[in-house]
């Protein structure tokens, strides 16, 4: 297990499960809001590119962020664009990706309709909605403020904090 503190406070706990198998780990995030579940790692075997954590948040919001630059697409193709965006860093695994769809689907972020696939299968297609383009406006601020207070972090040196 290992806790992470952010000015002394706990913000979070990983736990991973044993990696014998050569299987992808799990991590499993706790944080004050919510809790969830993330694939992590090279599902592929592939030791030359390590899969890195998916942060707390950052699924929905990539999901959102998704529908917005390539309008309407099915769950398979939101996982694969997430994919494949990251460069293959990301994996993004079913079971992880339809509770957030649906509960994004719920907010009223993004809403879903019934139609045919590339390969005229039978697929729910979700679209952002108004409401979701504002939640995406206003967590793509939240996160570029977040990073924005972290590079000061990396930035700074010791002859900066005297």
């Amino acid at each position: 297990m290992s806790e992470y503190y952010f000015f002394g406070q706990r913000v979070c706990q990983f736990y991973t499960r044993a990696a014998d198998s050569g299987k992808l780990d799990d991590y499993l995030l706790l944080s004050q809001r919510k809790c969830a579940i993330f694939p992590v790692g090279n599902q592929n075997g592939d030791t030359m590119k390590q899969k890195t954590d998916v942060l707390q948040g950052t699924l929905a919001l990539m999901v959102l962020k998704t529908l917005d630059v390539l309008g309407p697409l099915h769950g398979y193709g939101i996982a694969r664009r997430i994919e494949q965006i990251s460069g293959d860093l990301l994996a993004v695994n079913q079971g992880t990706l339809y509770p957030v769809l649906l509960k994004l689907e719920q907010e009223g972020s993004i809403a879903s309709e019934w139609g045919a696939s590339e390969n005229n299968r039978r697929a729910r297609f979700y679209r952002l909605t108004r409401d979701g383009r504002k939640q995406l406006q206003t967590e793509t601020e939240d996160w570029e403020q977040t990073a924005a207070i972290i590079a000061r972090f990396f930035d700074a040196k010791a002859e900066d904090l005297s």
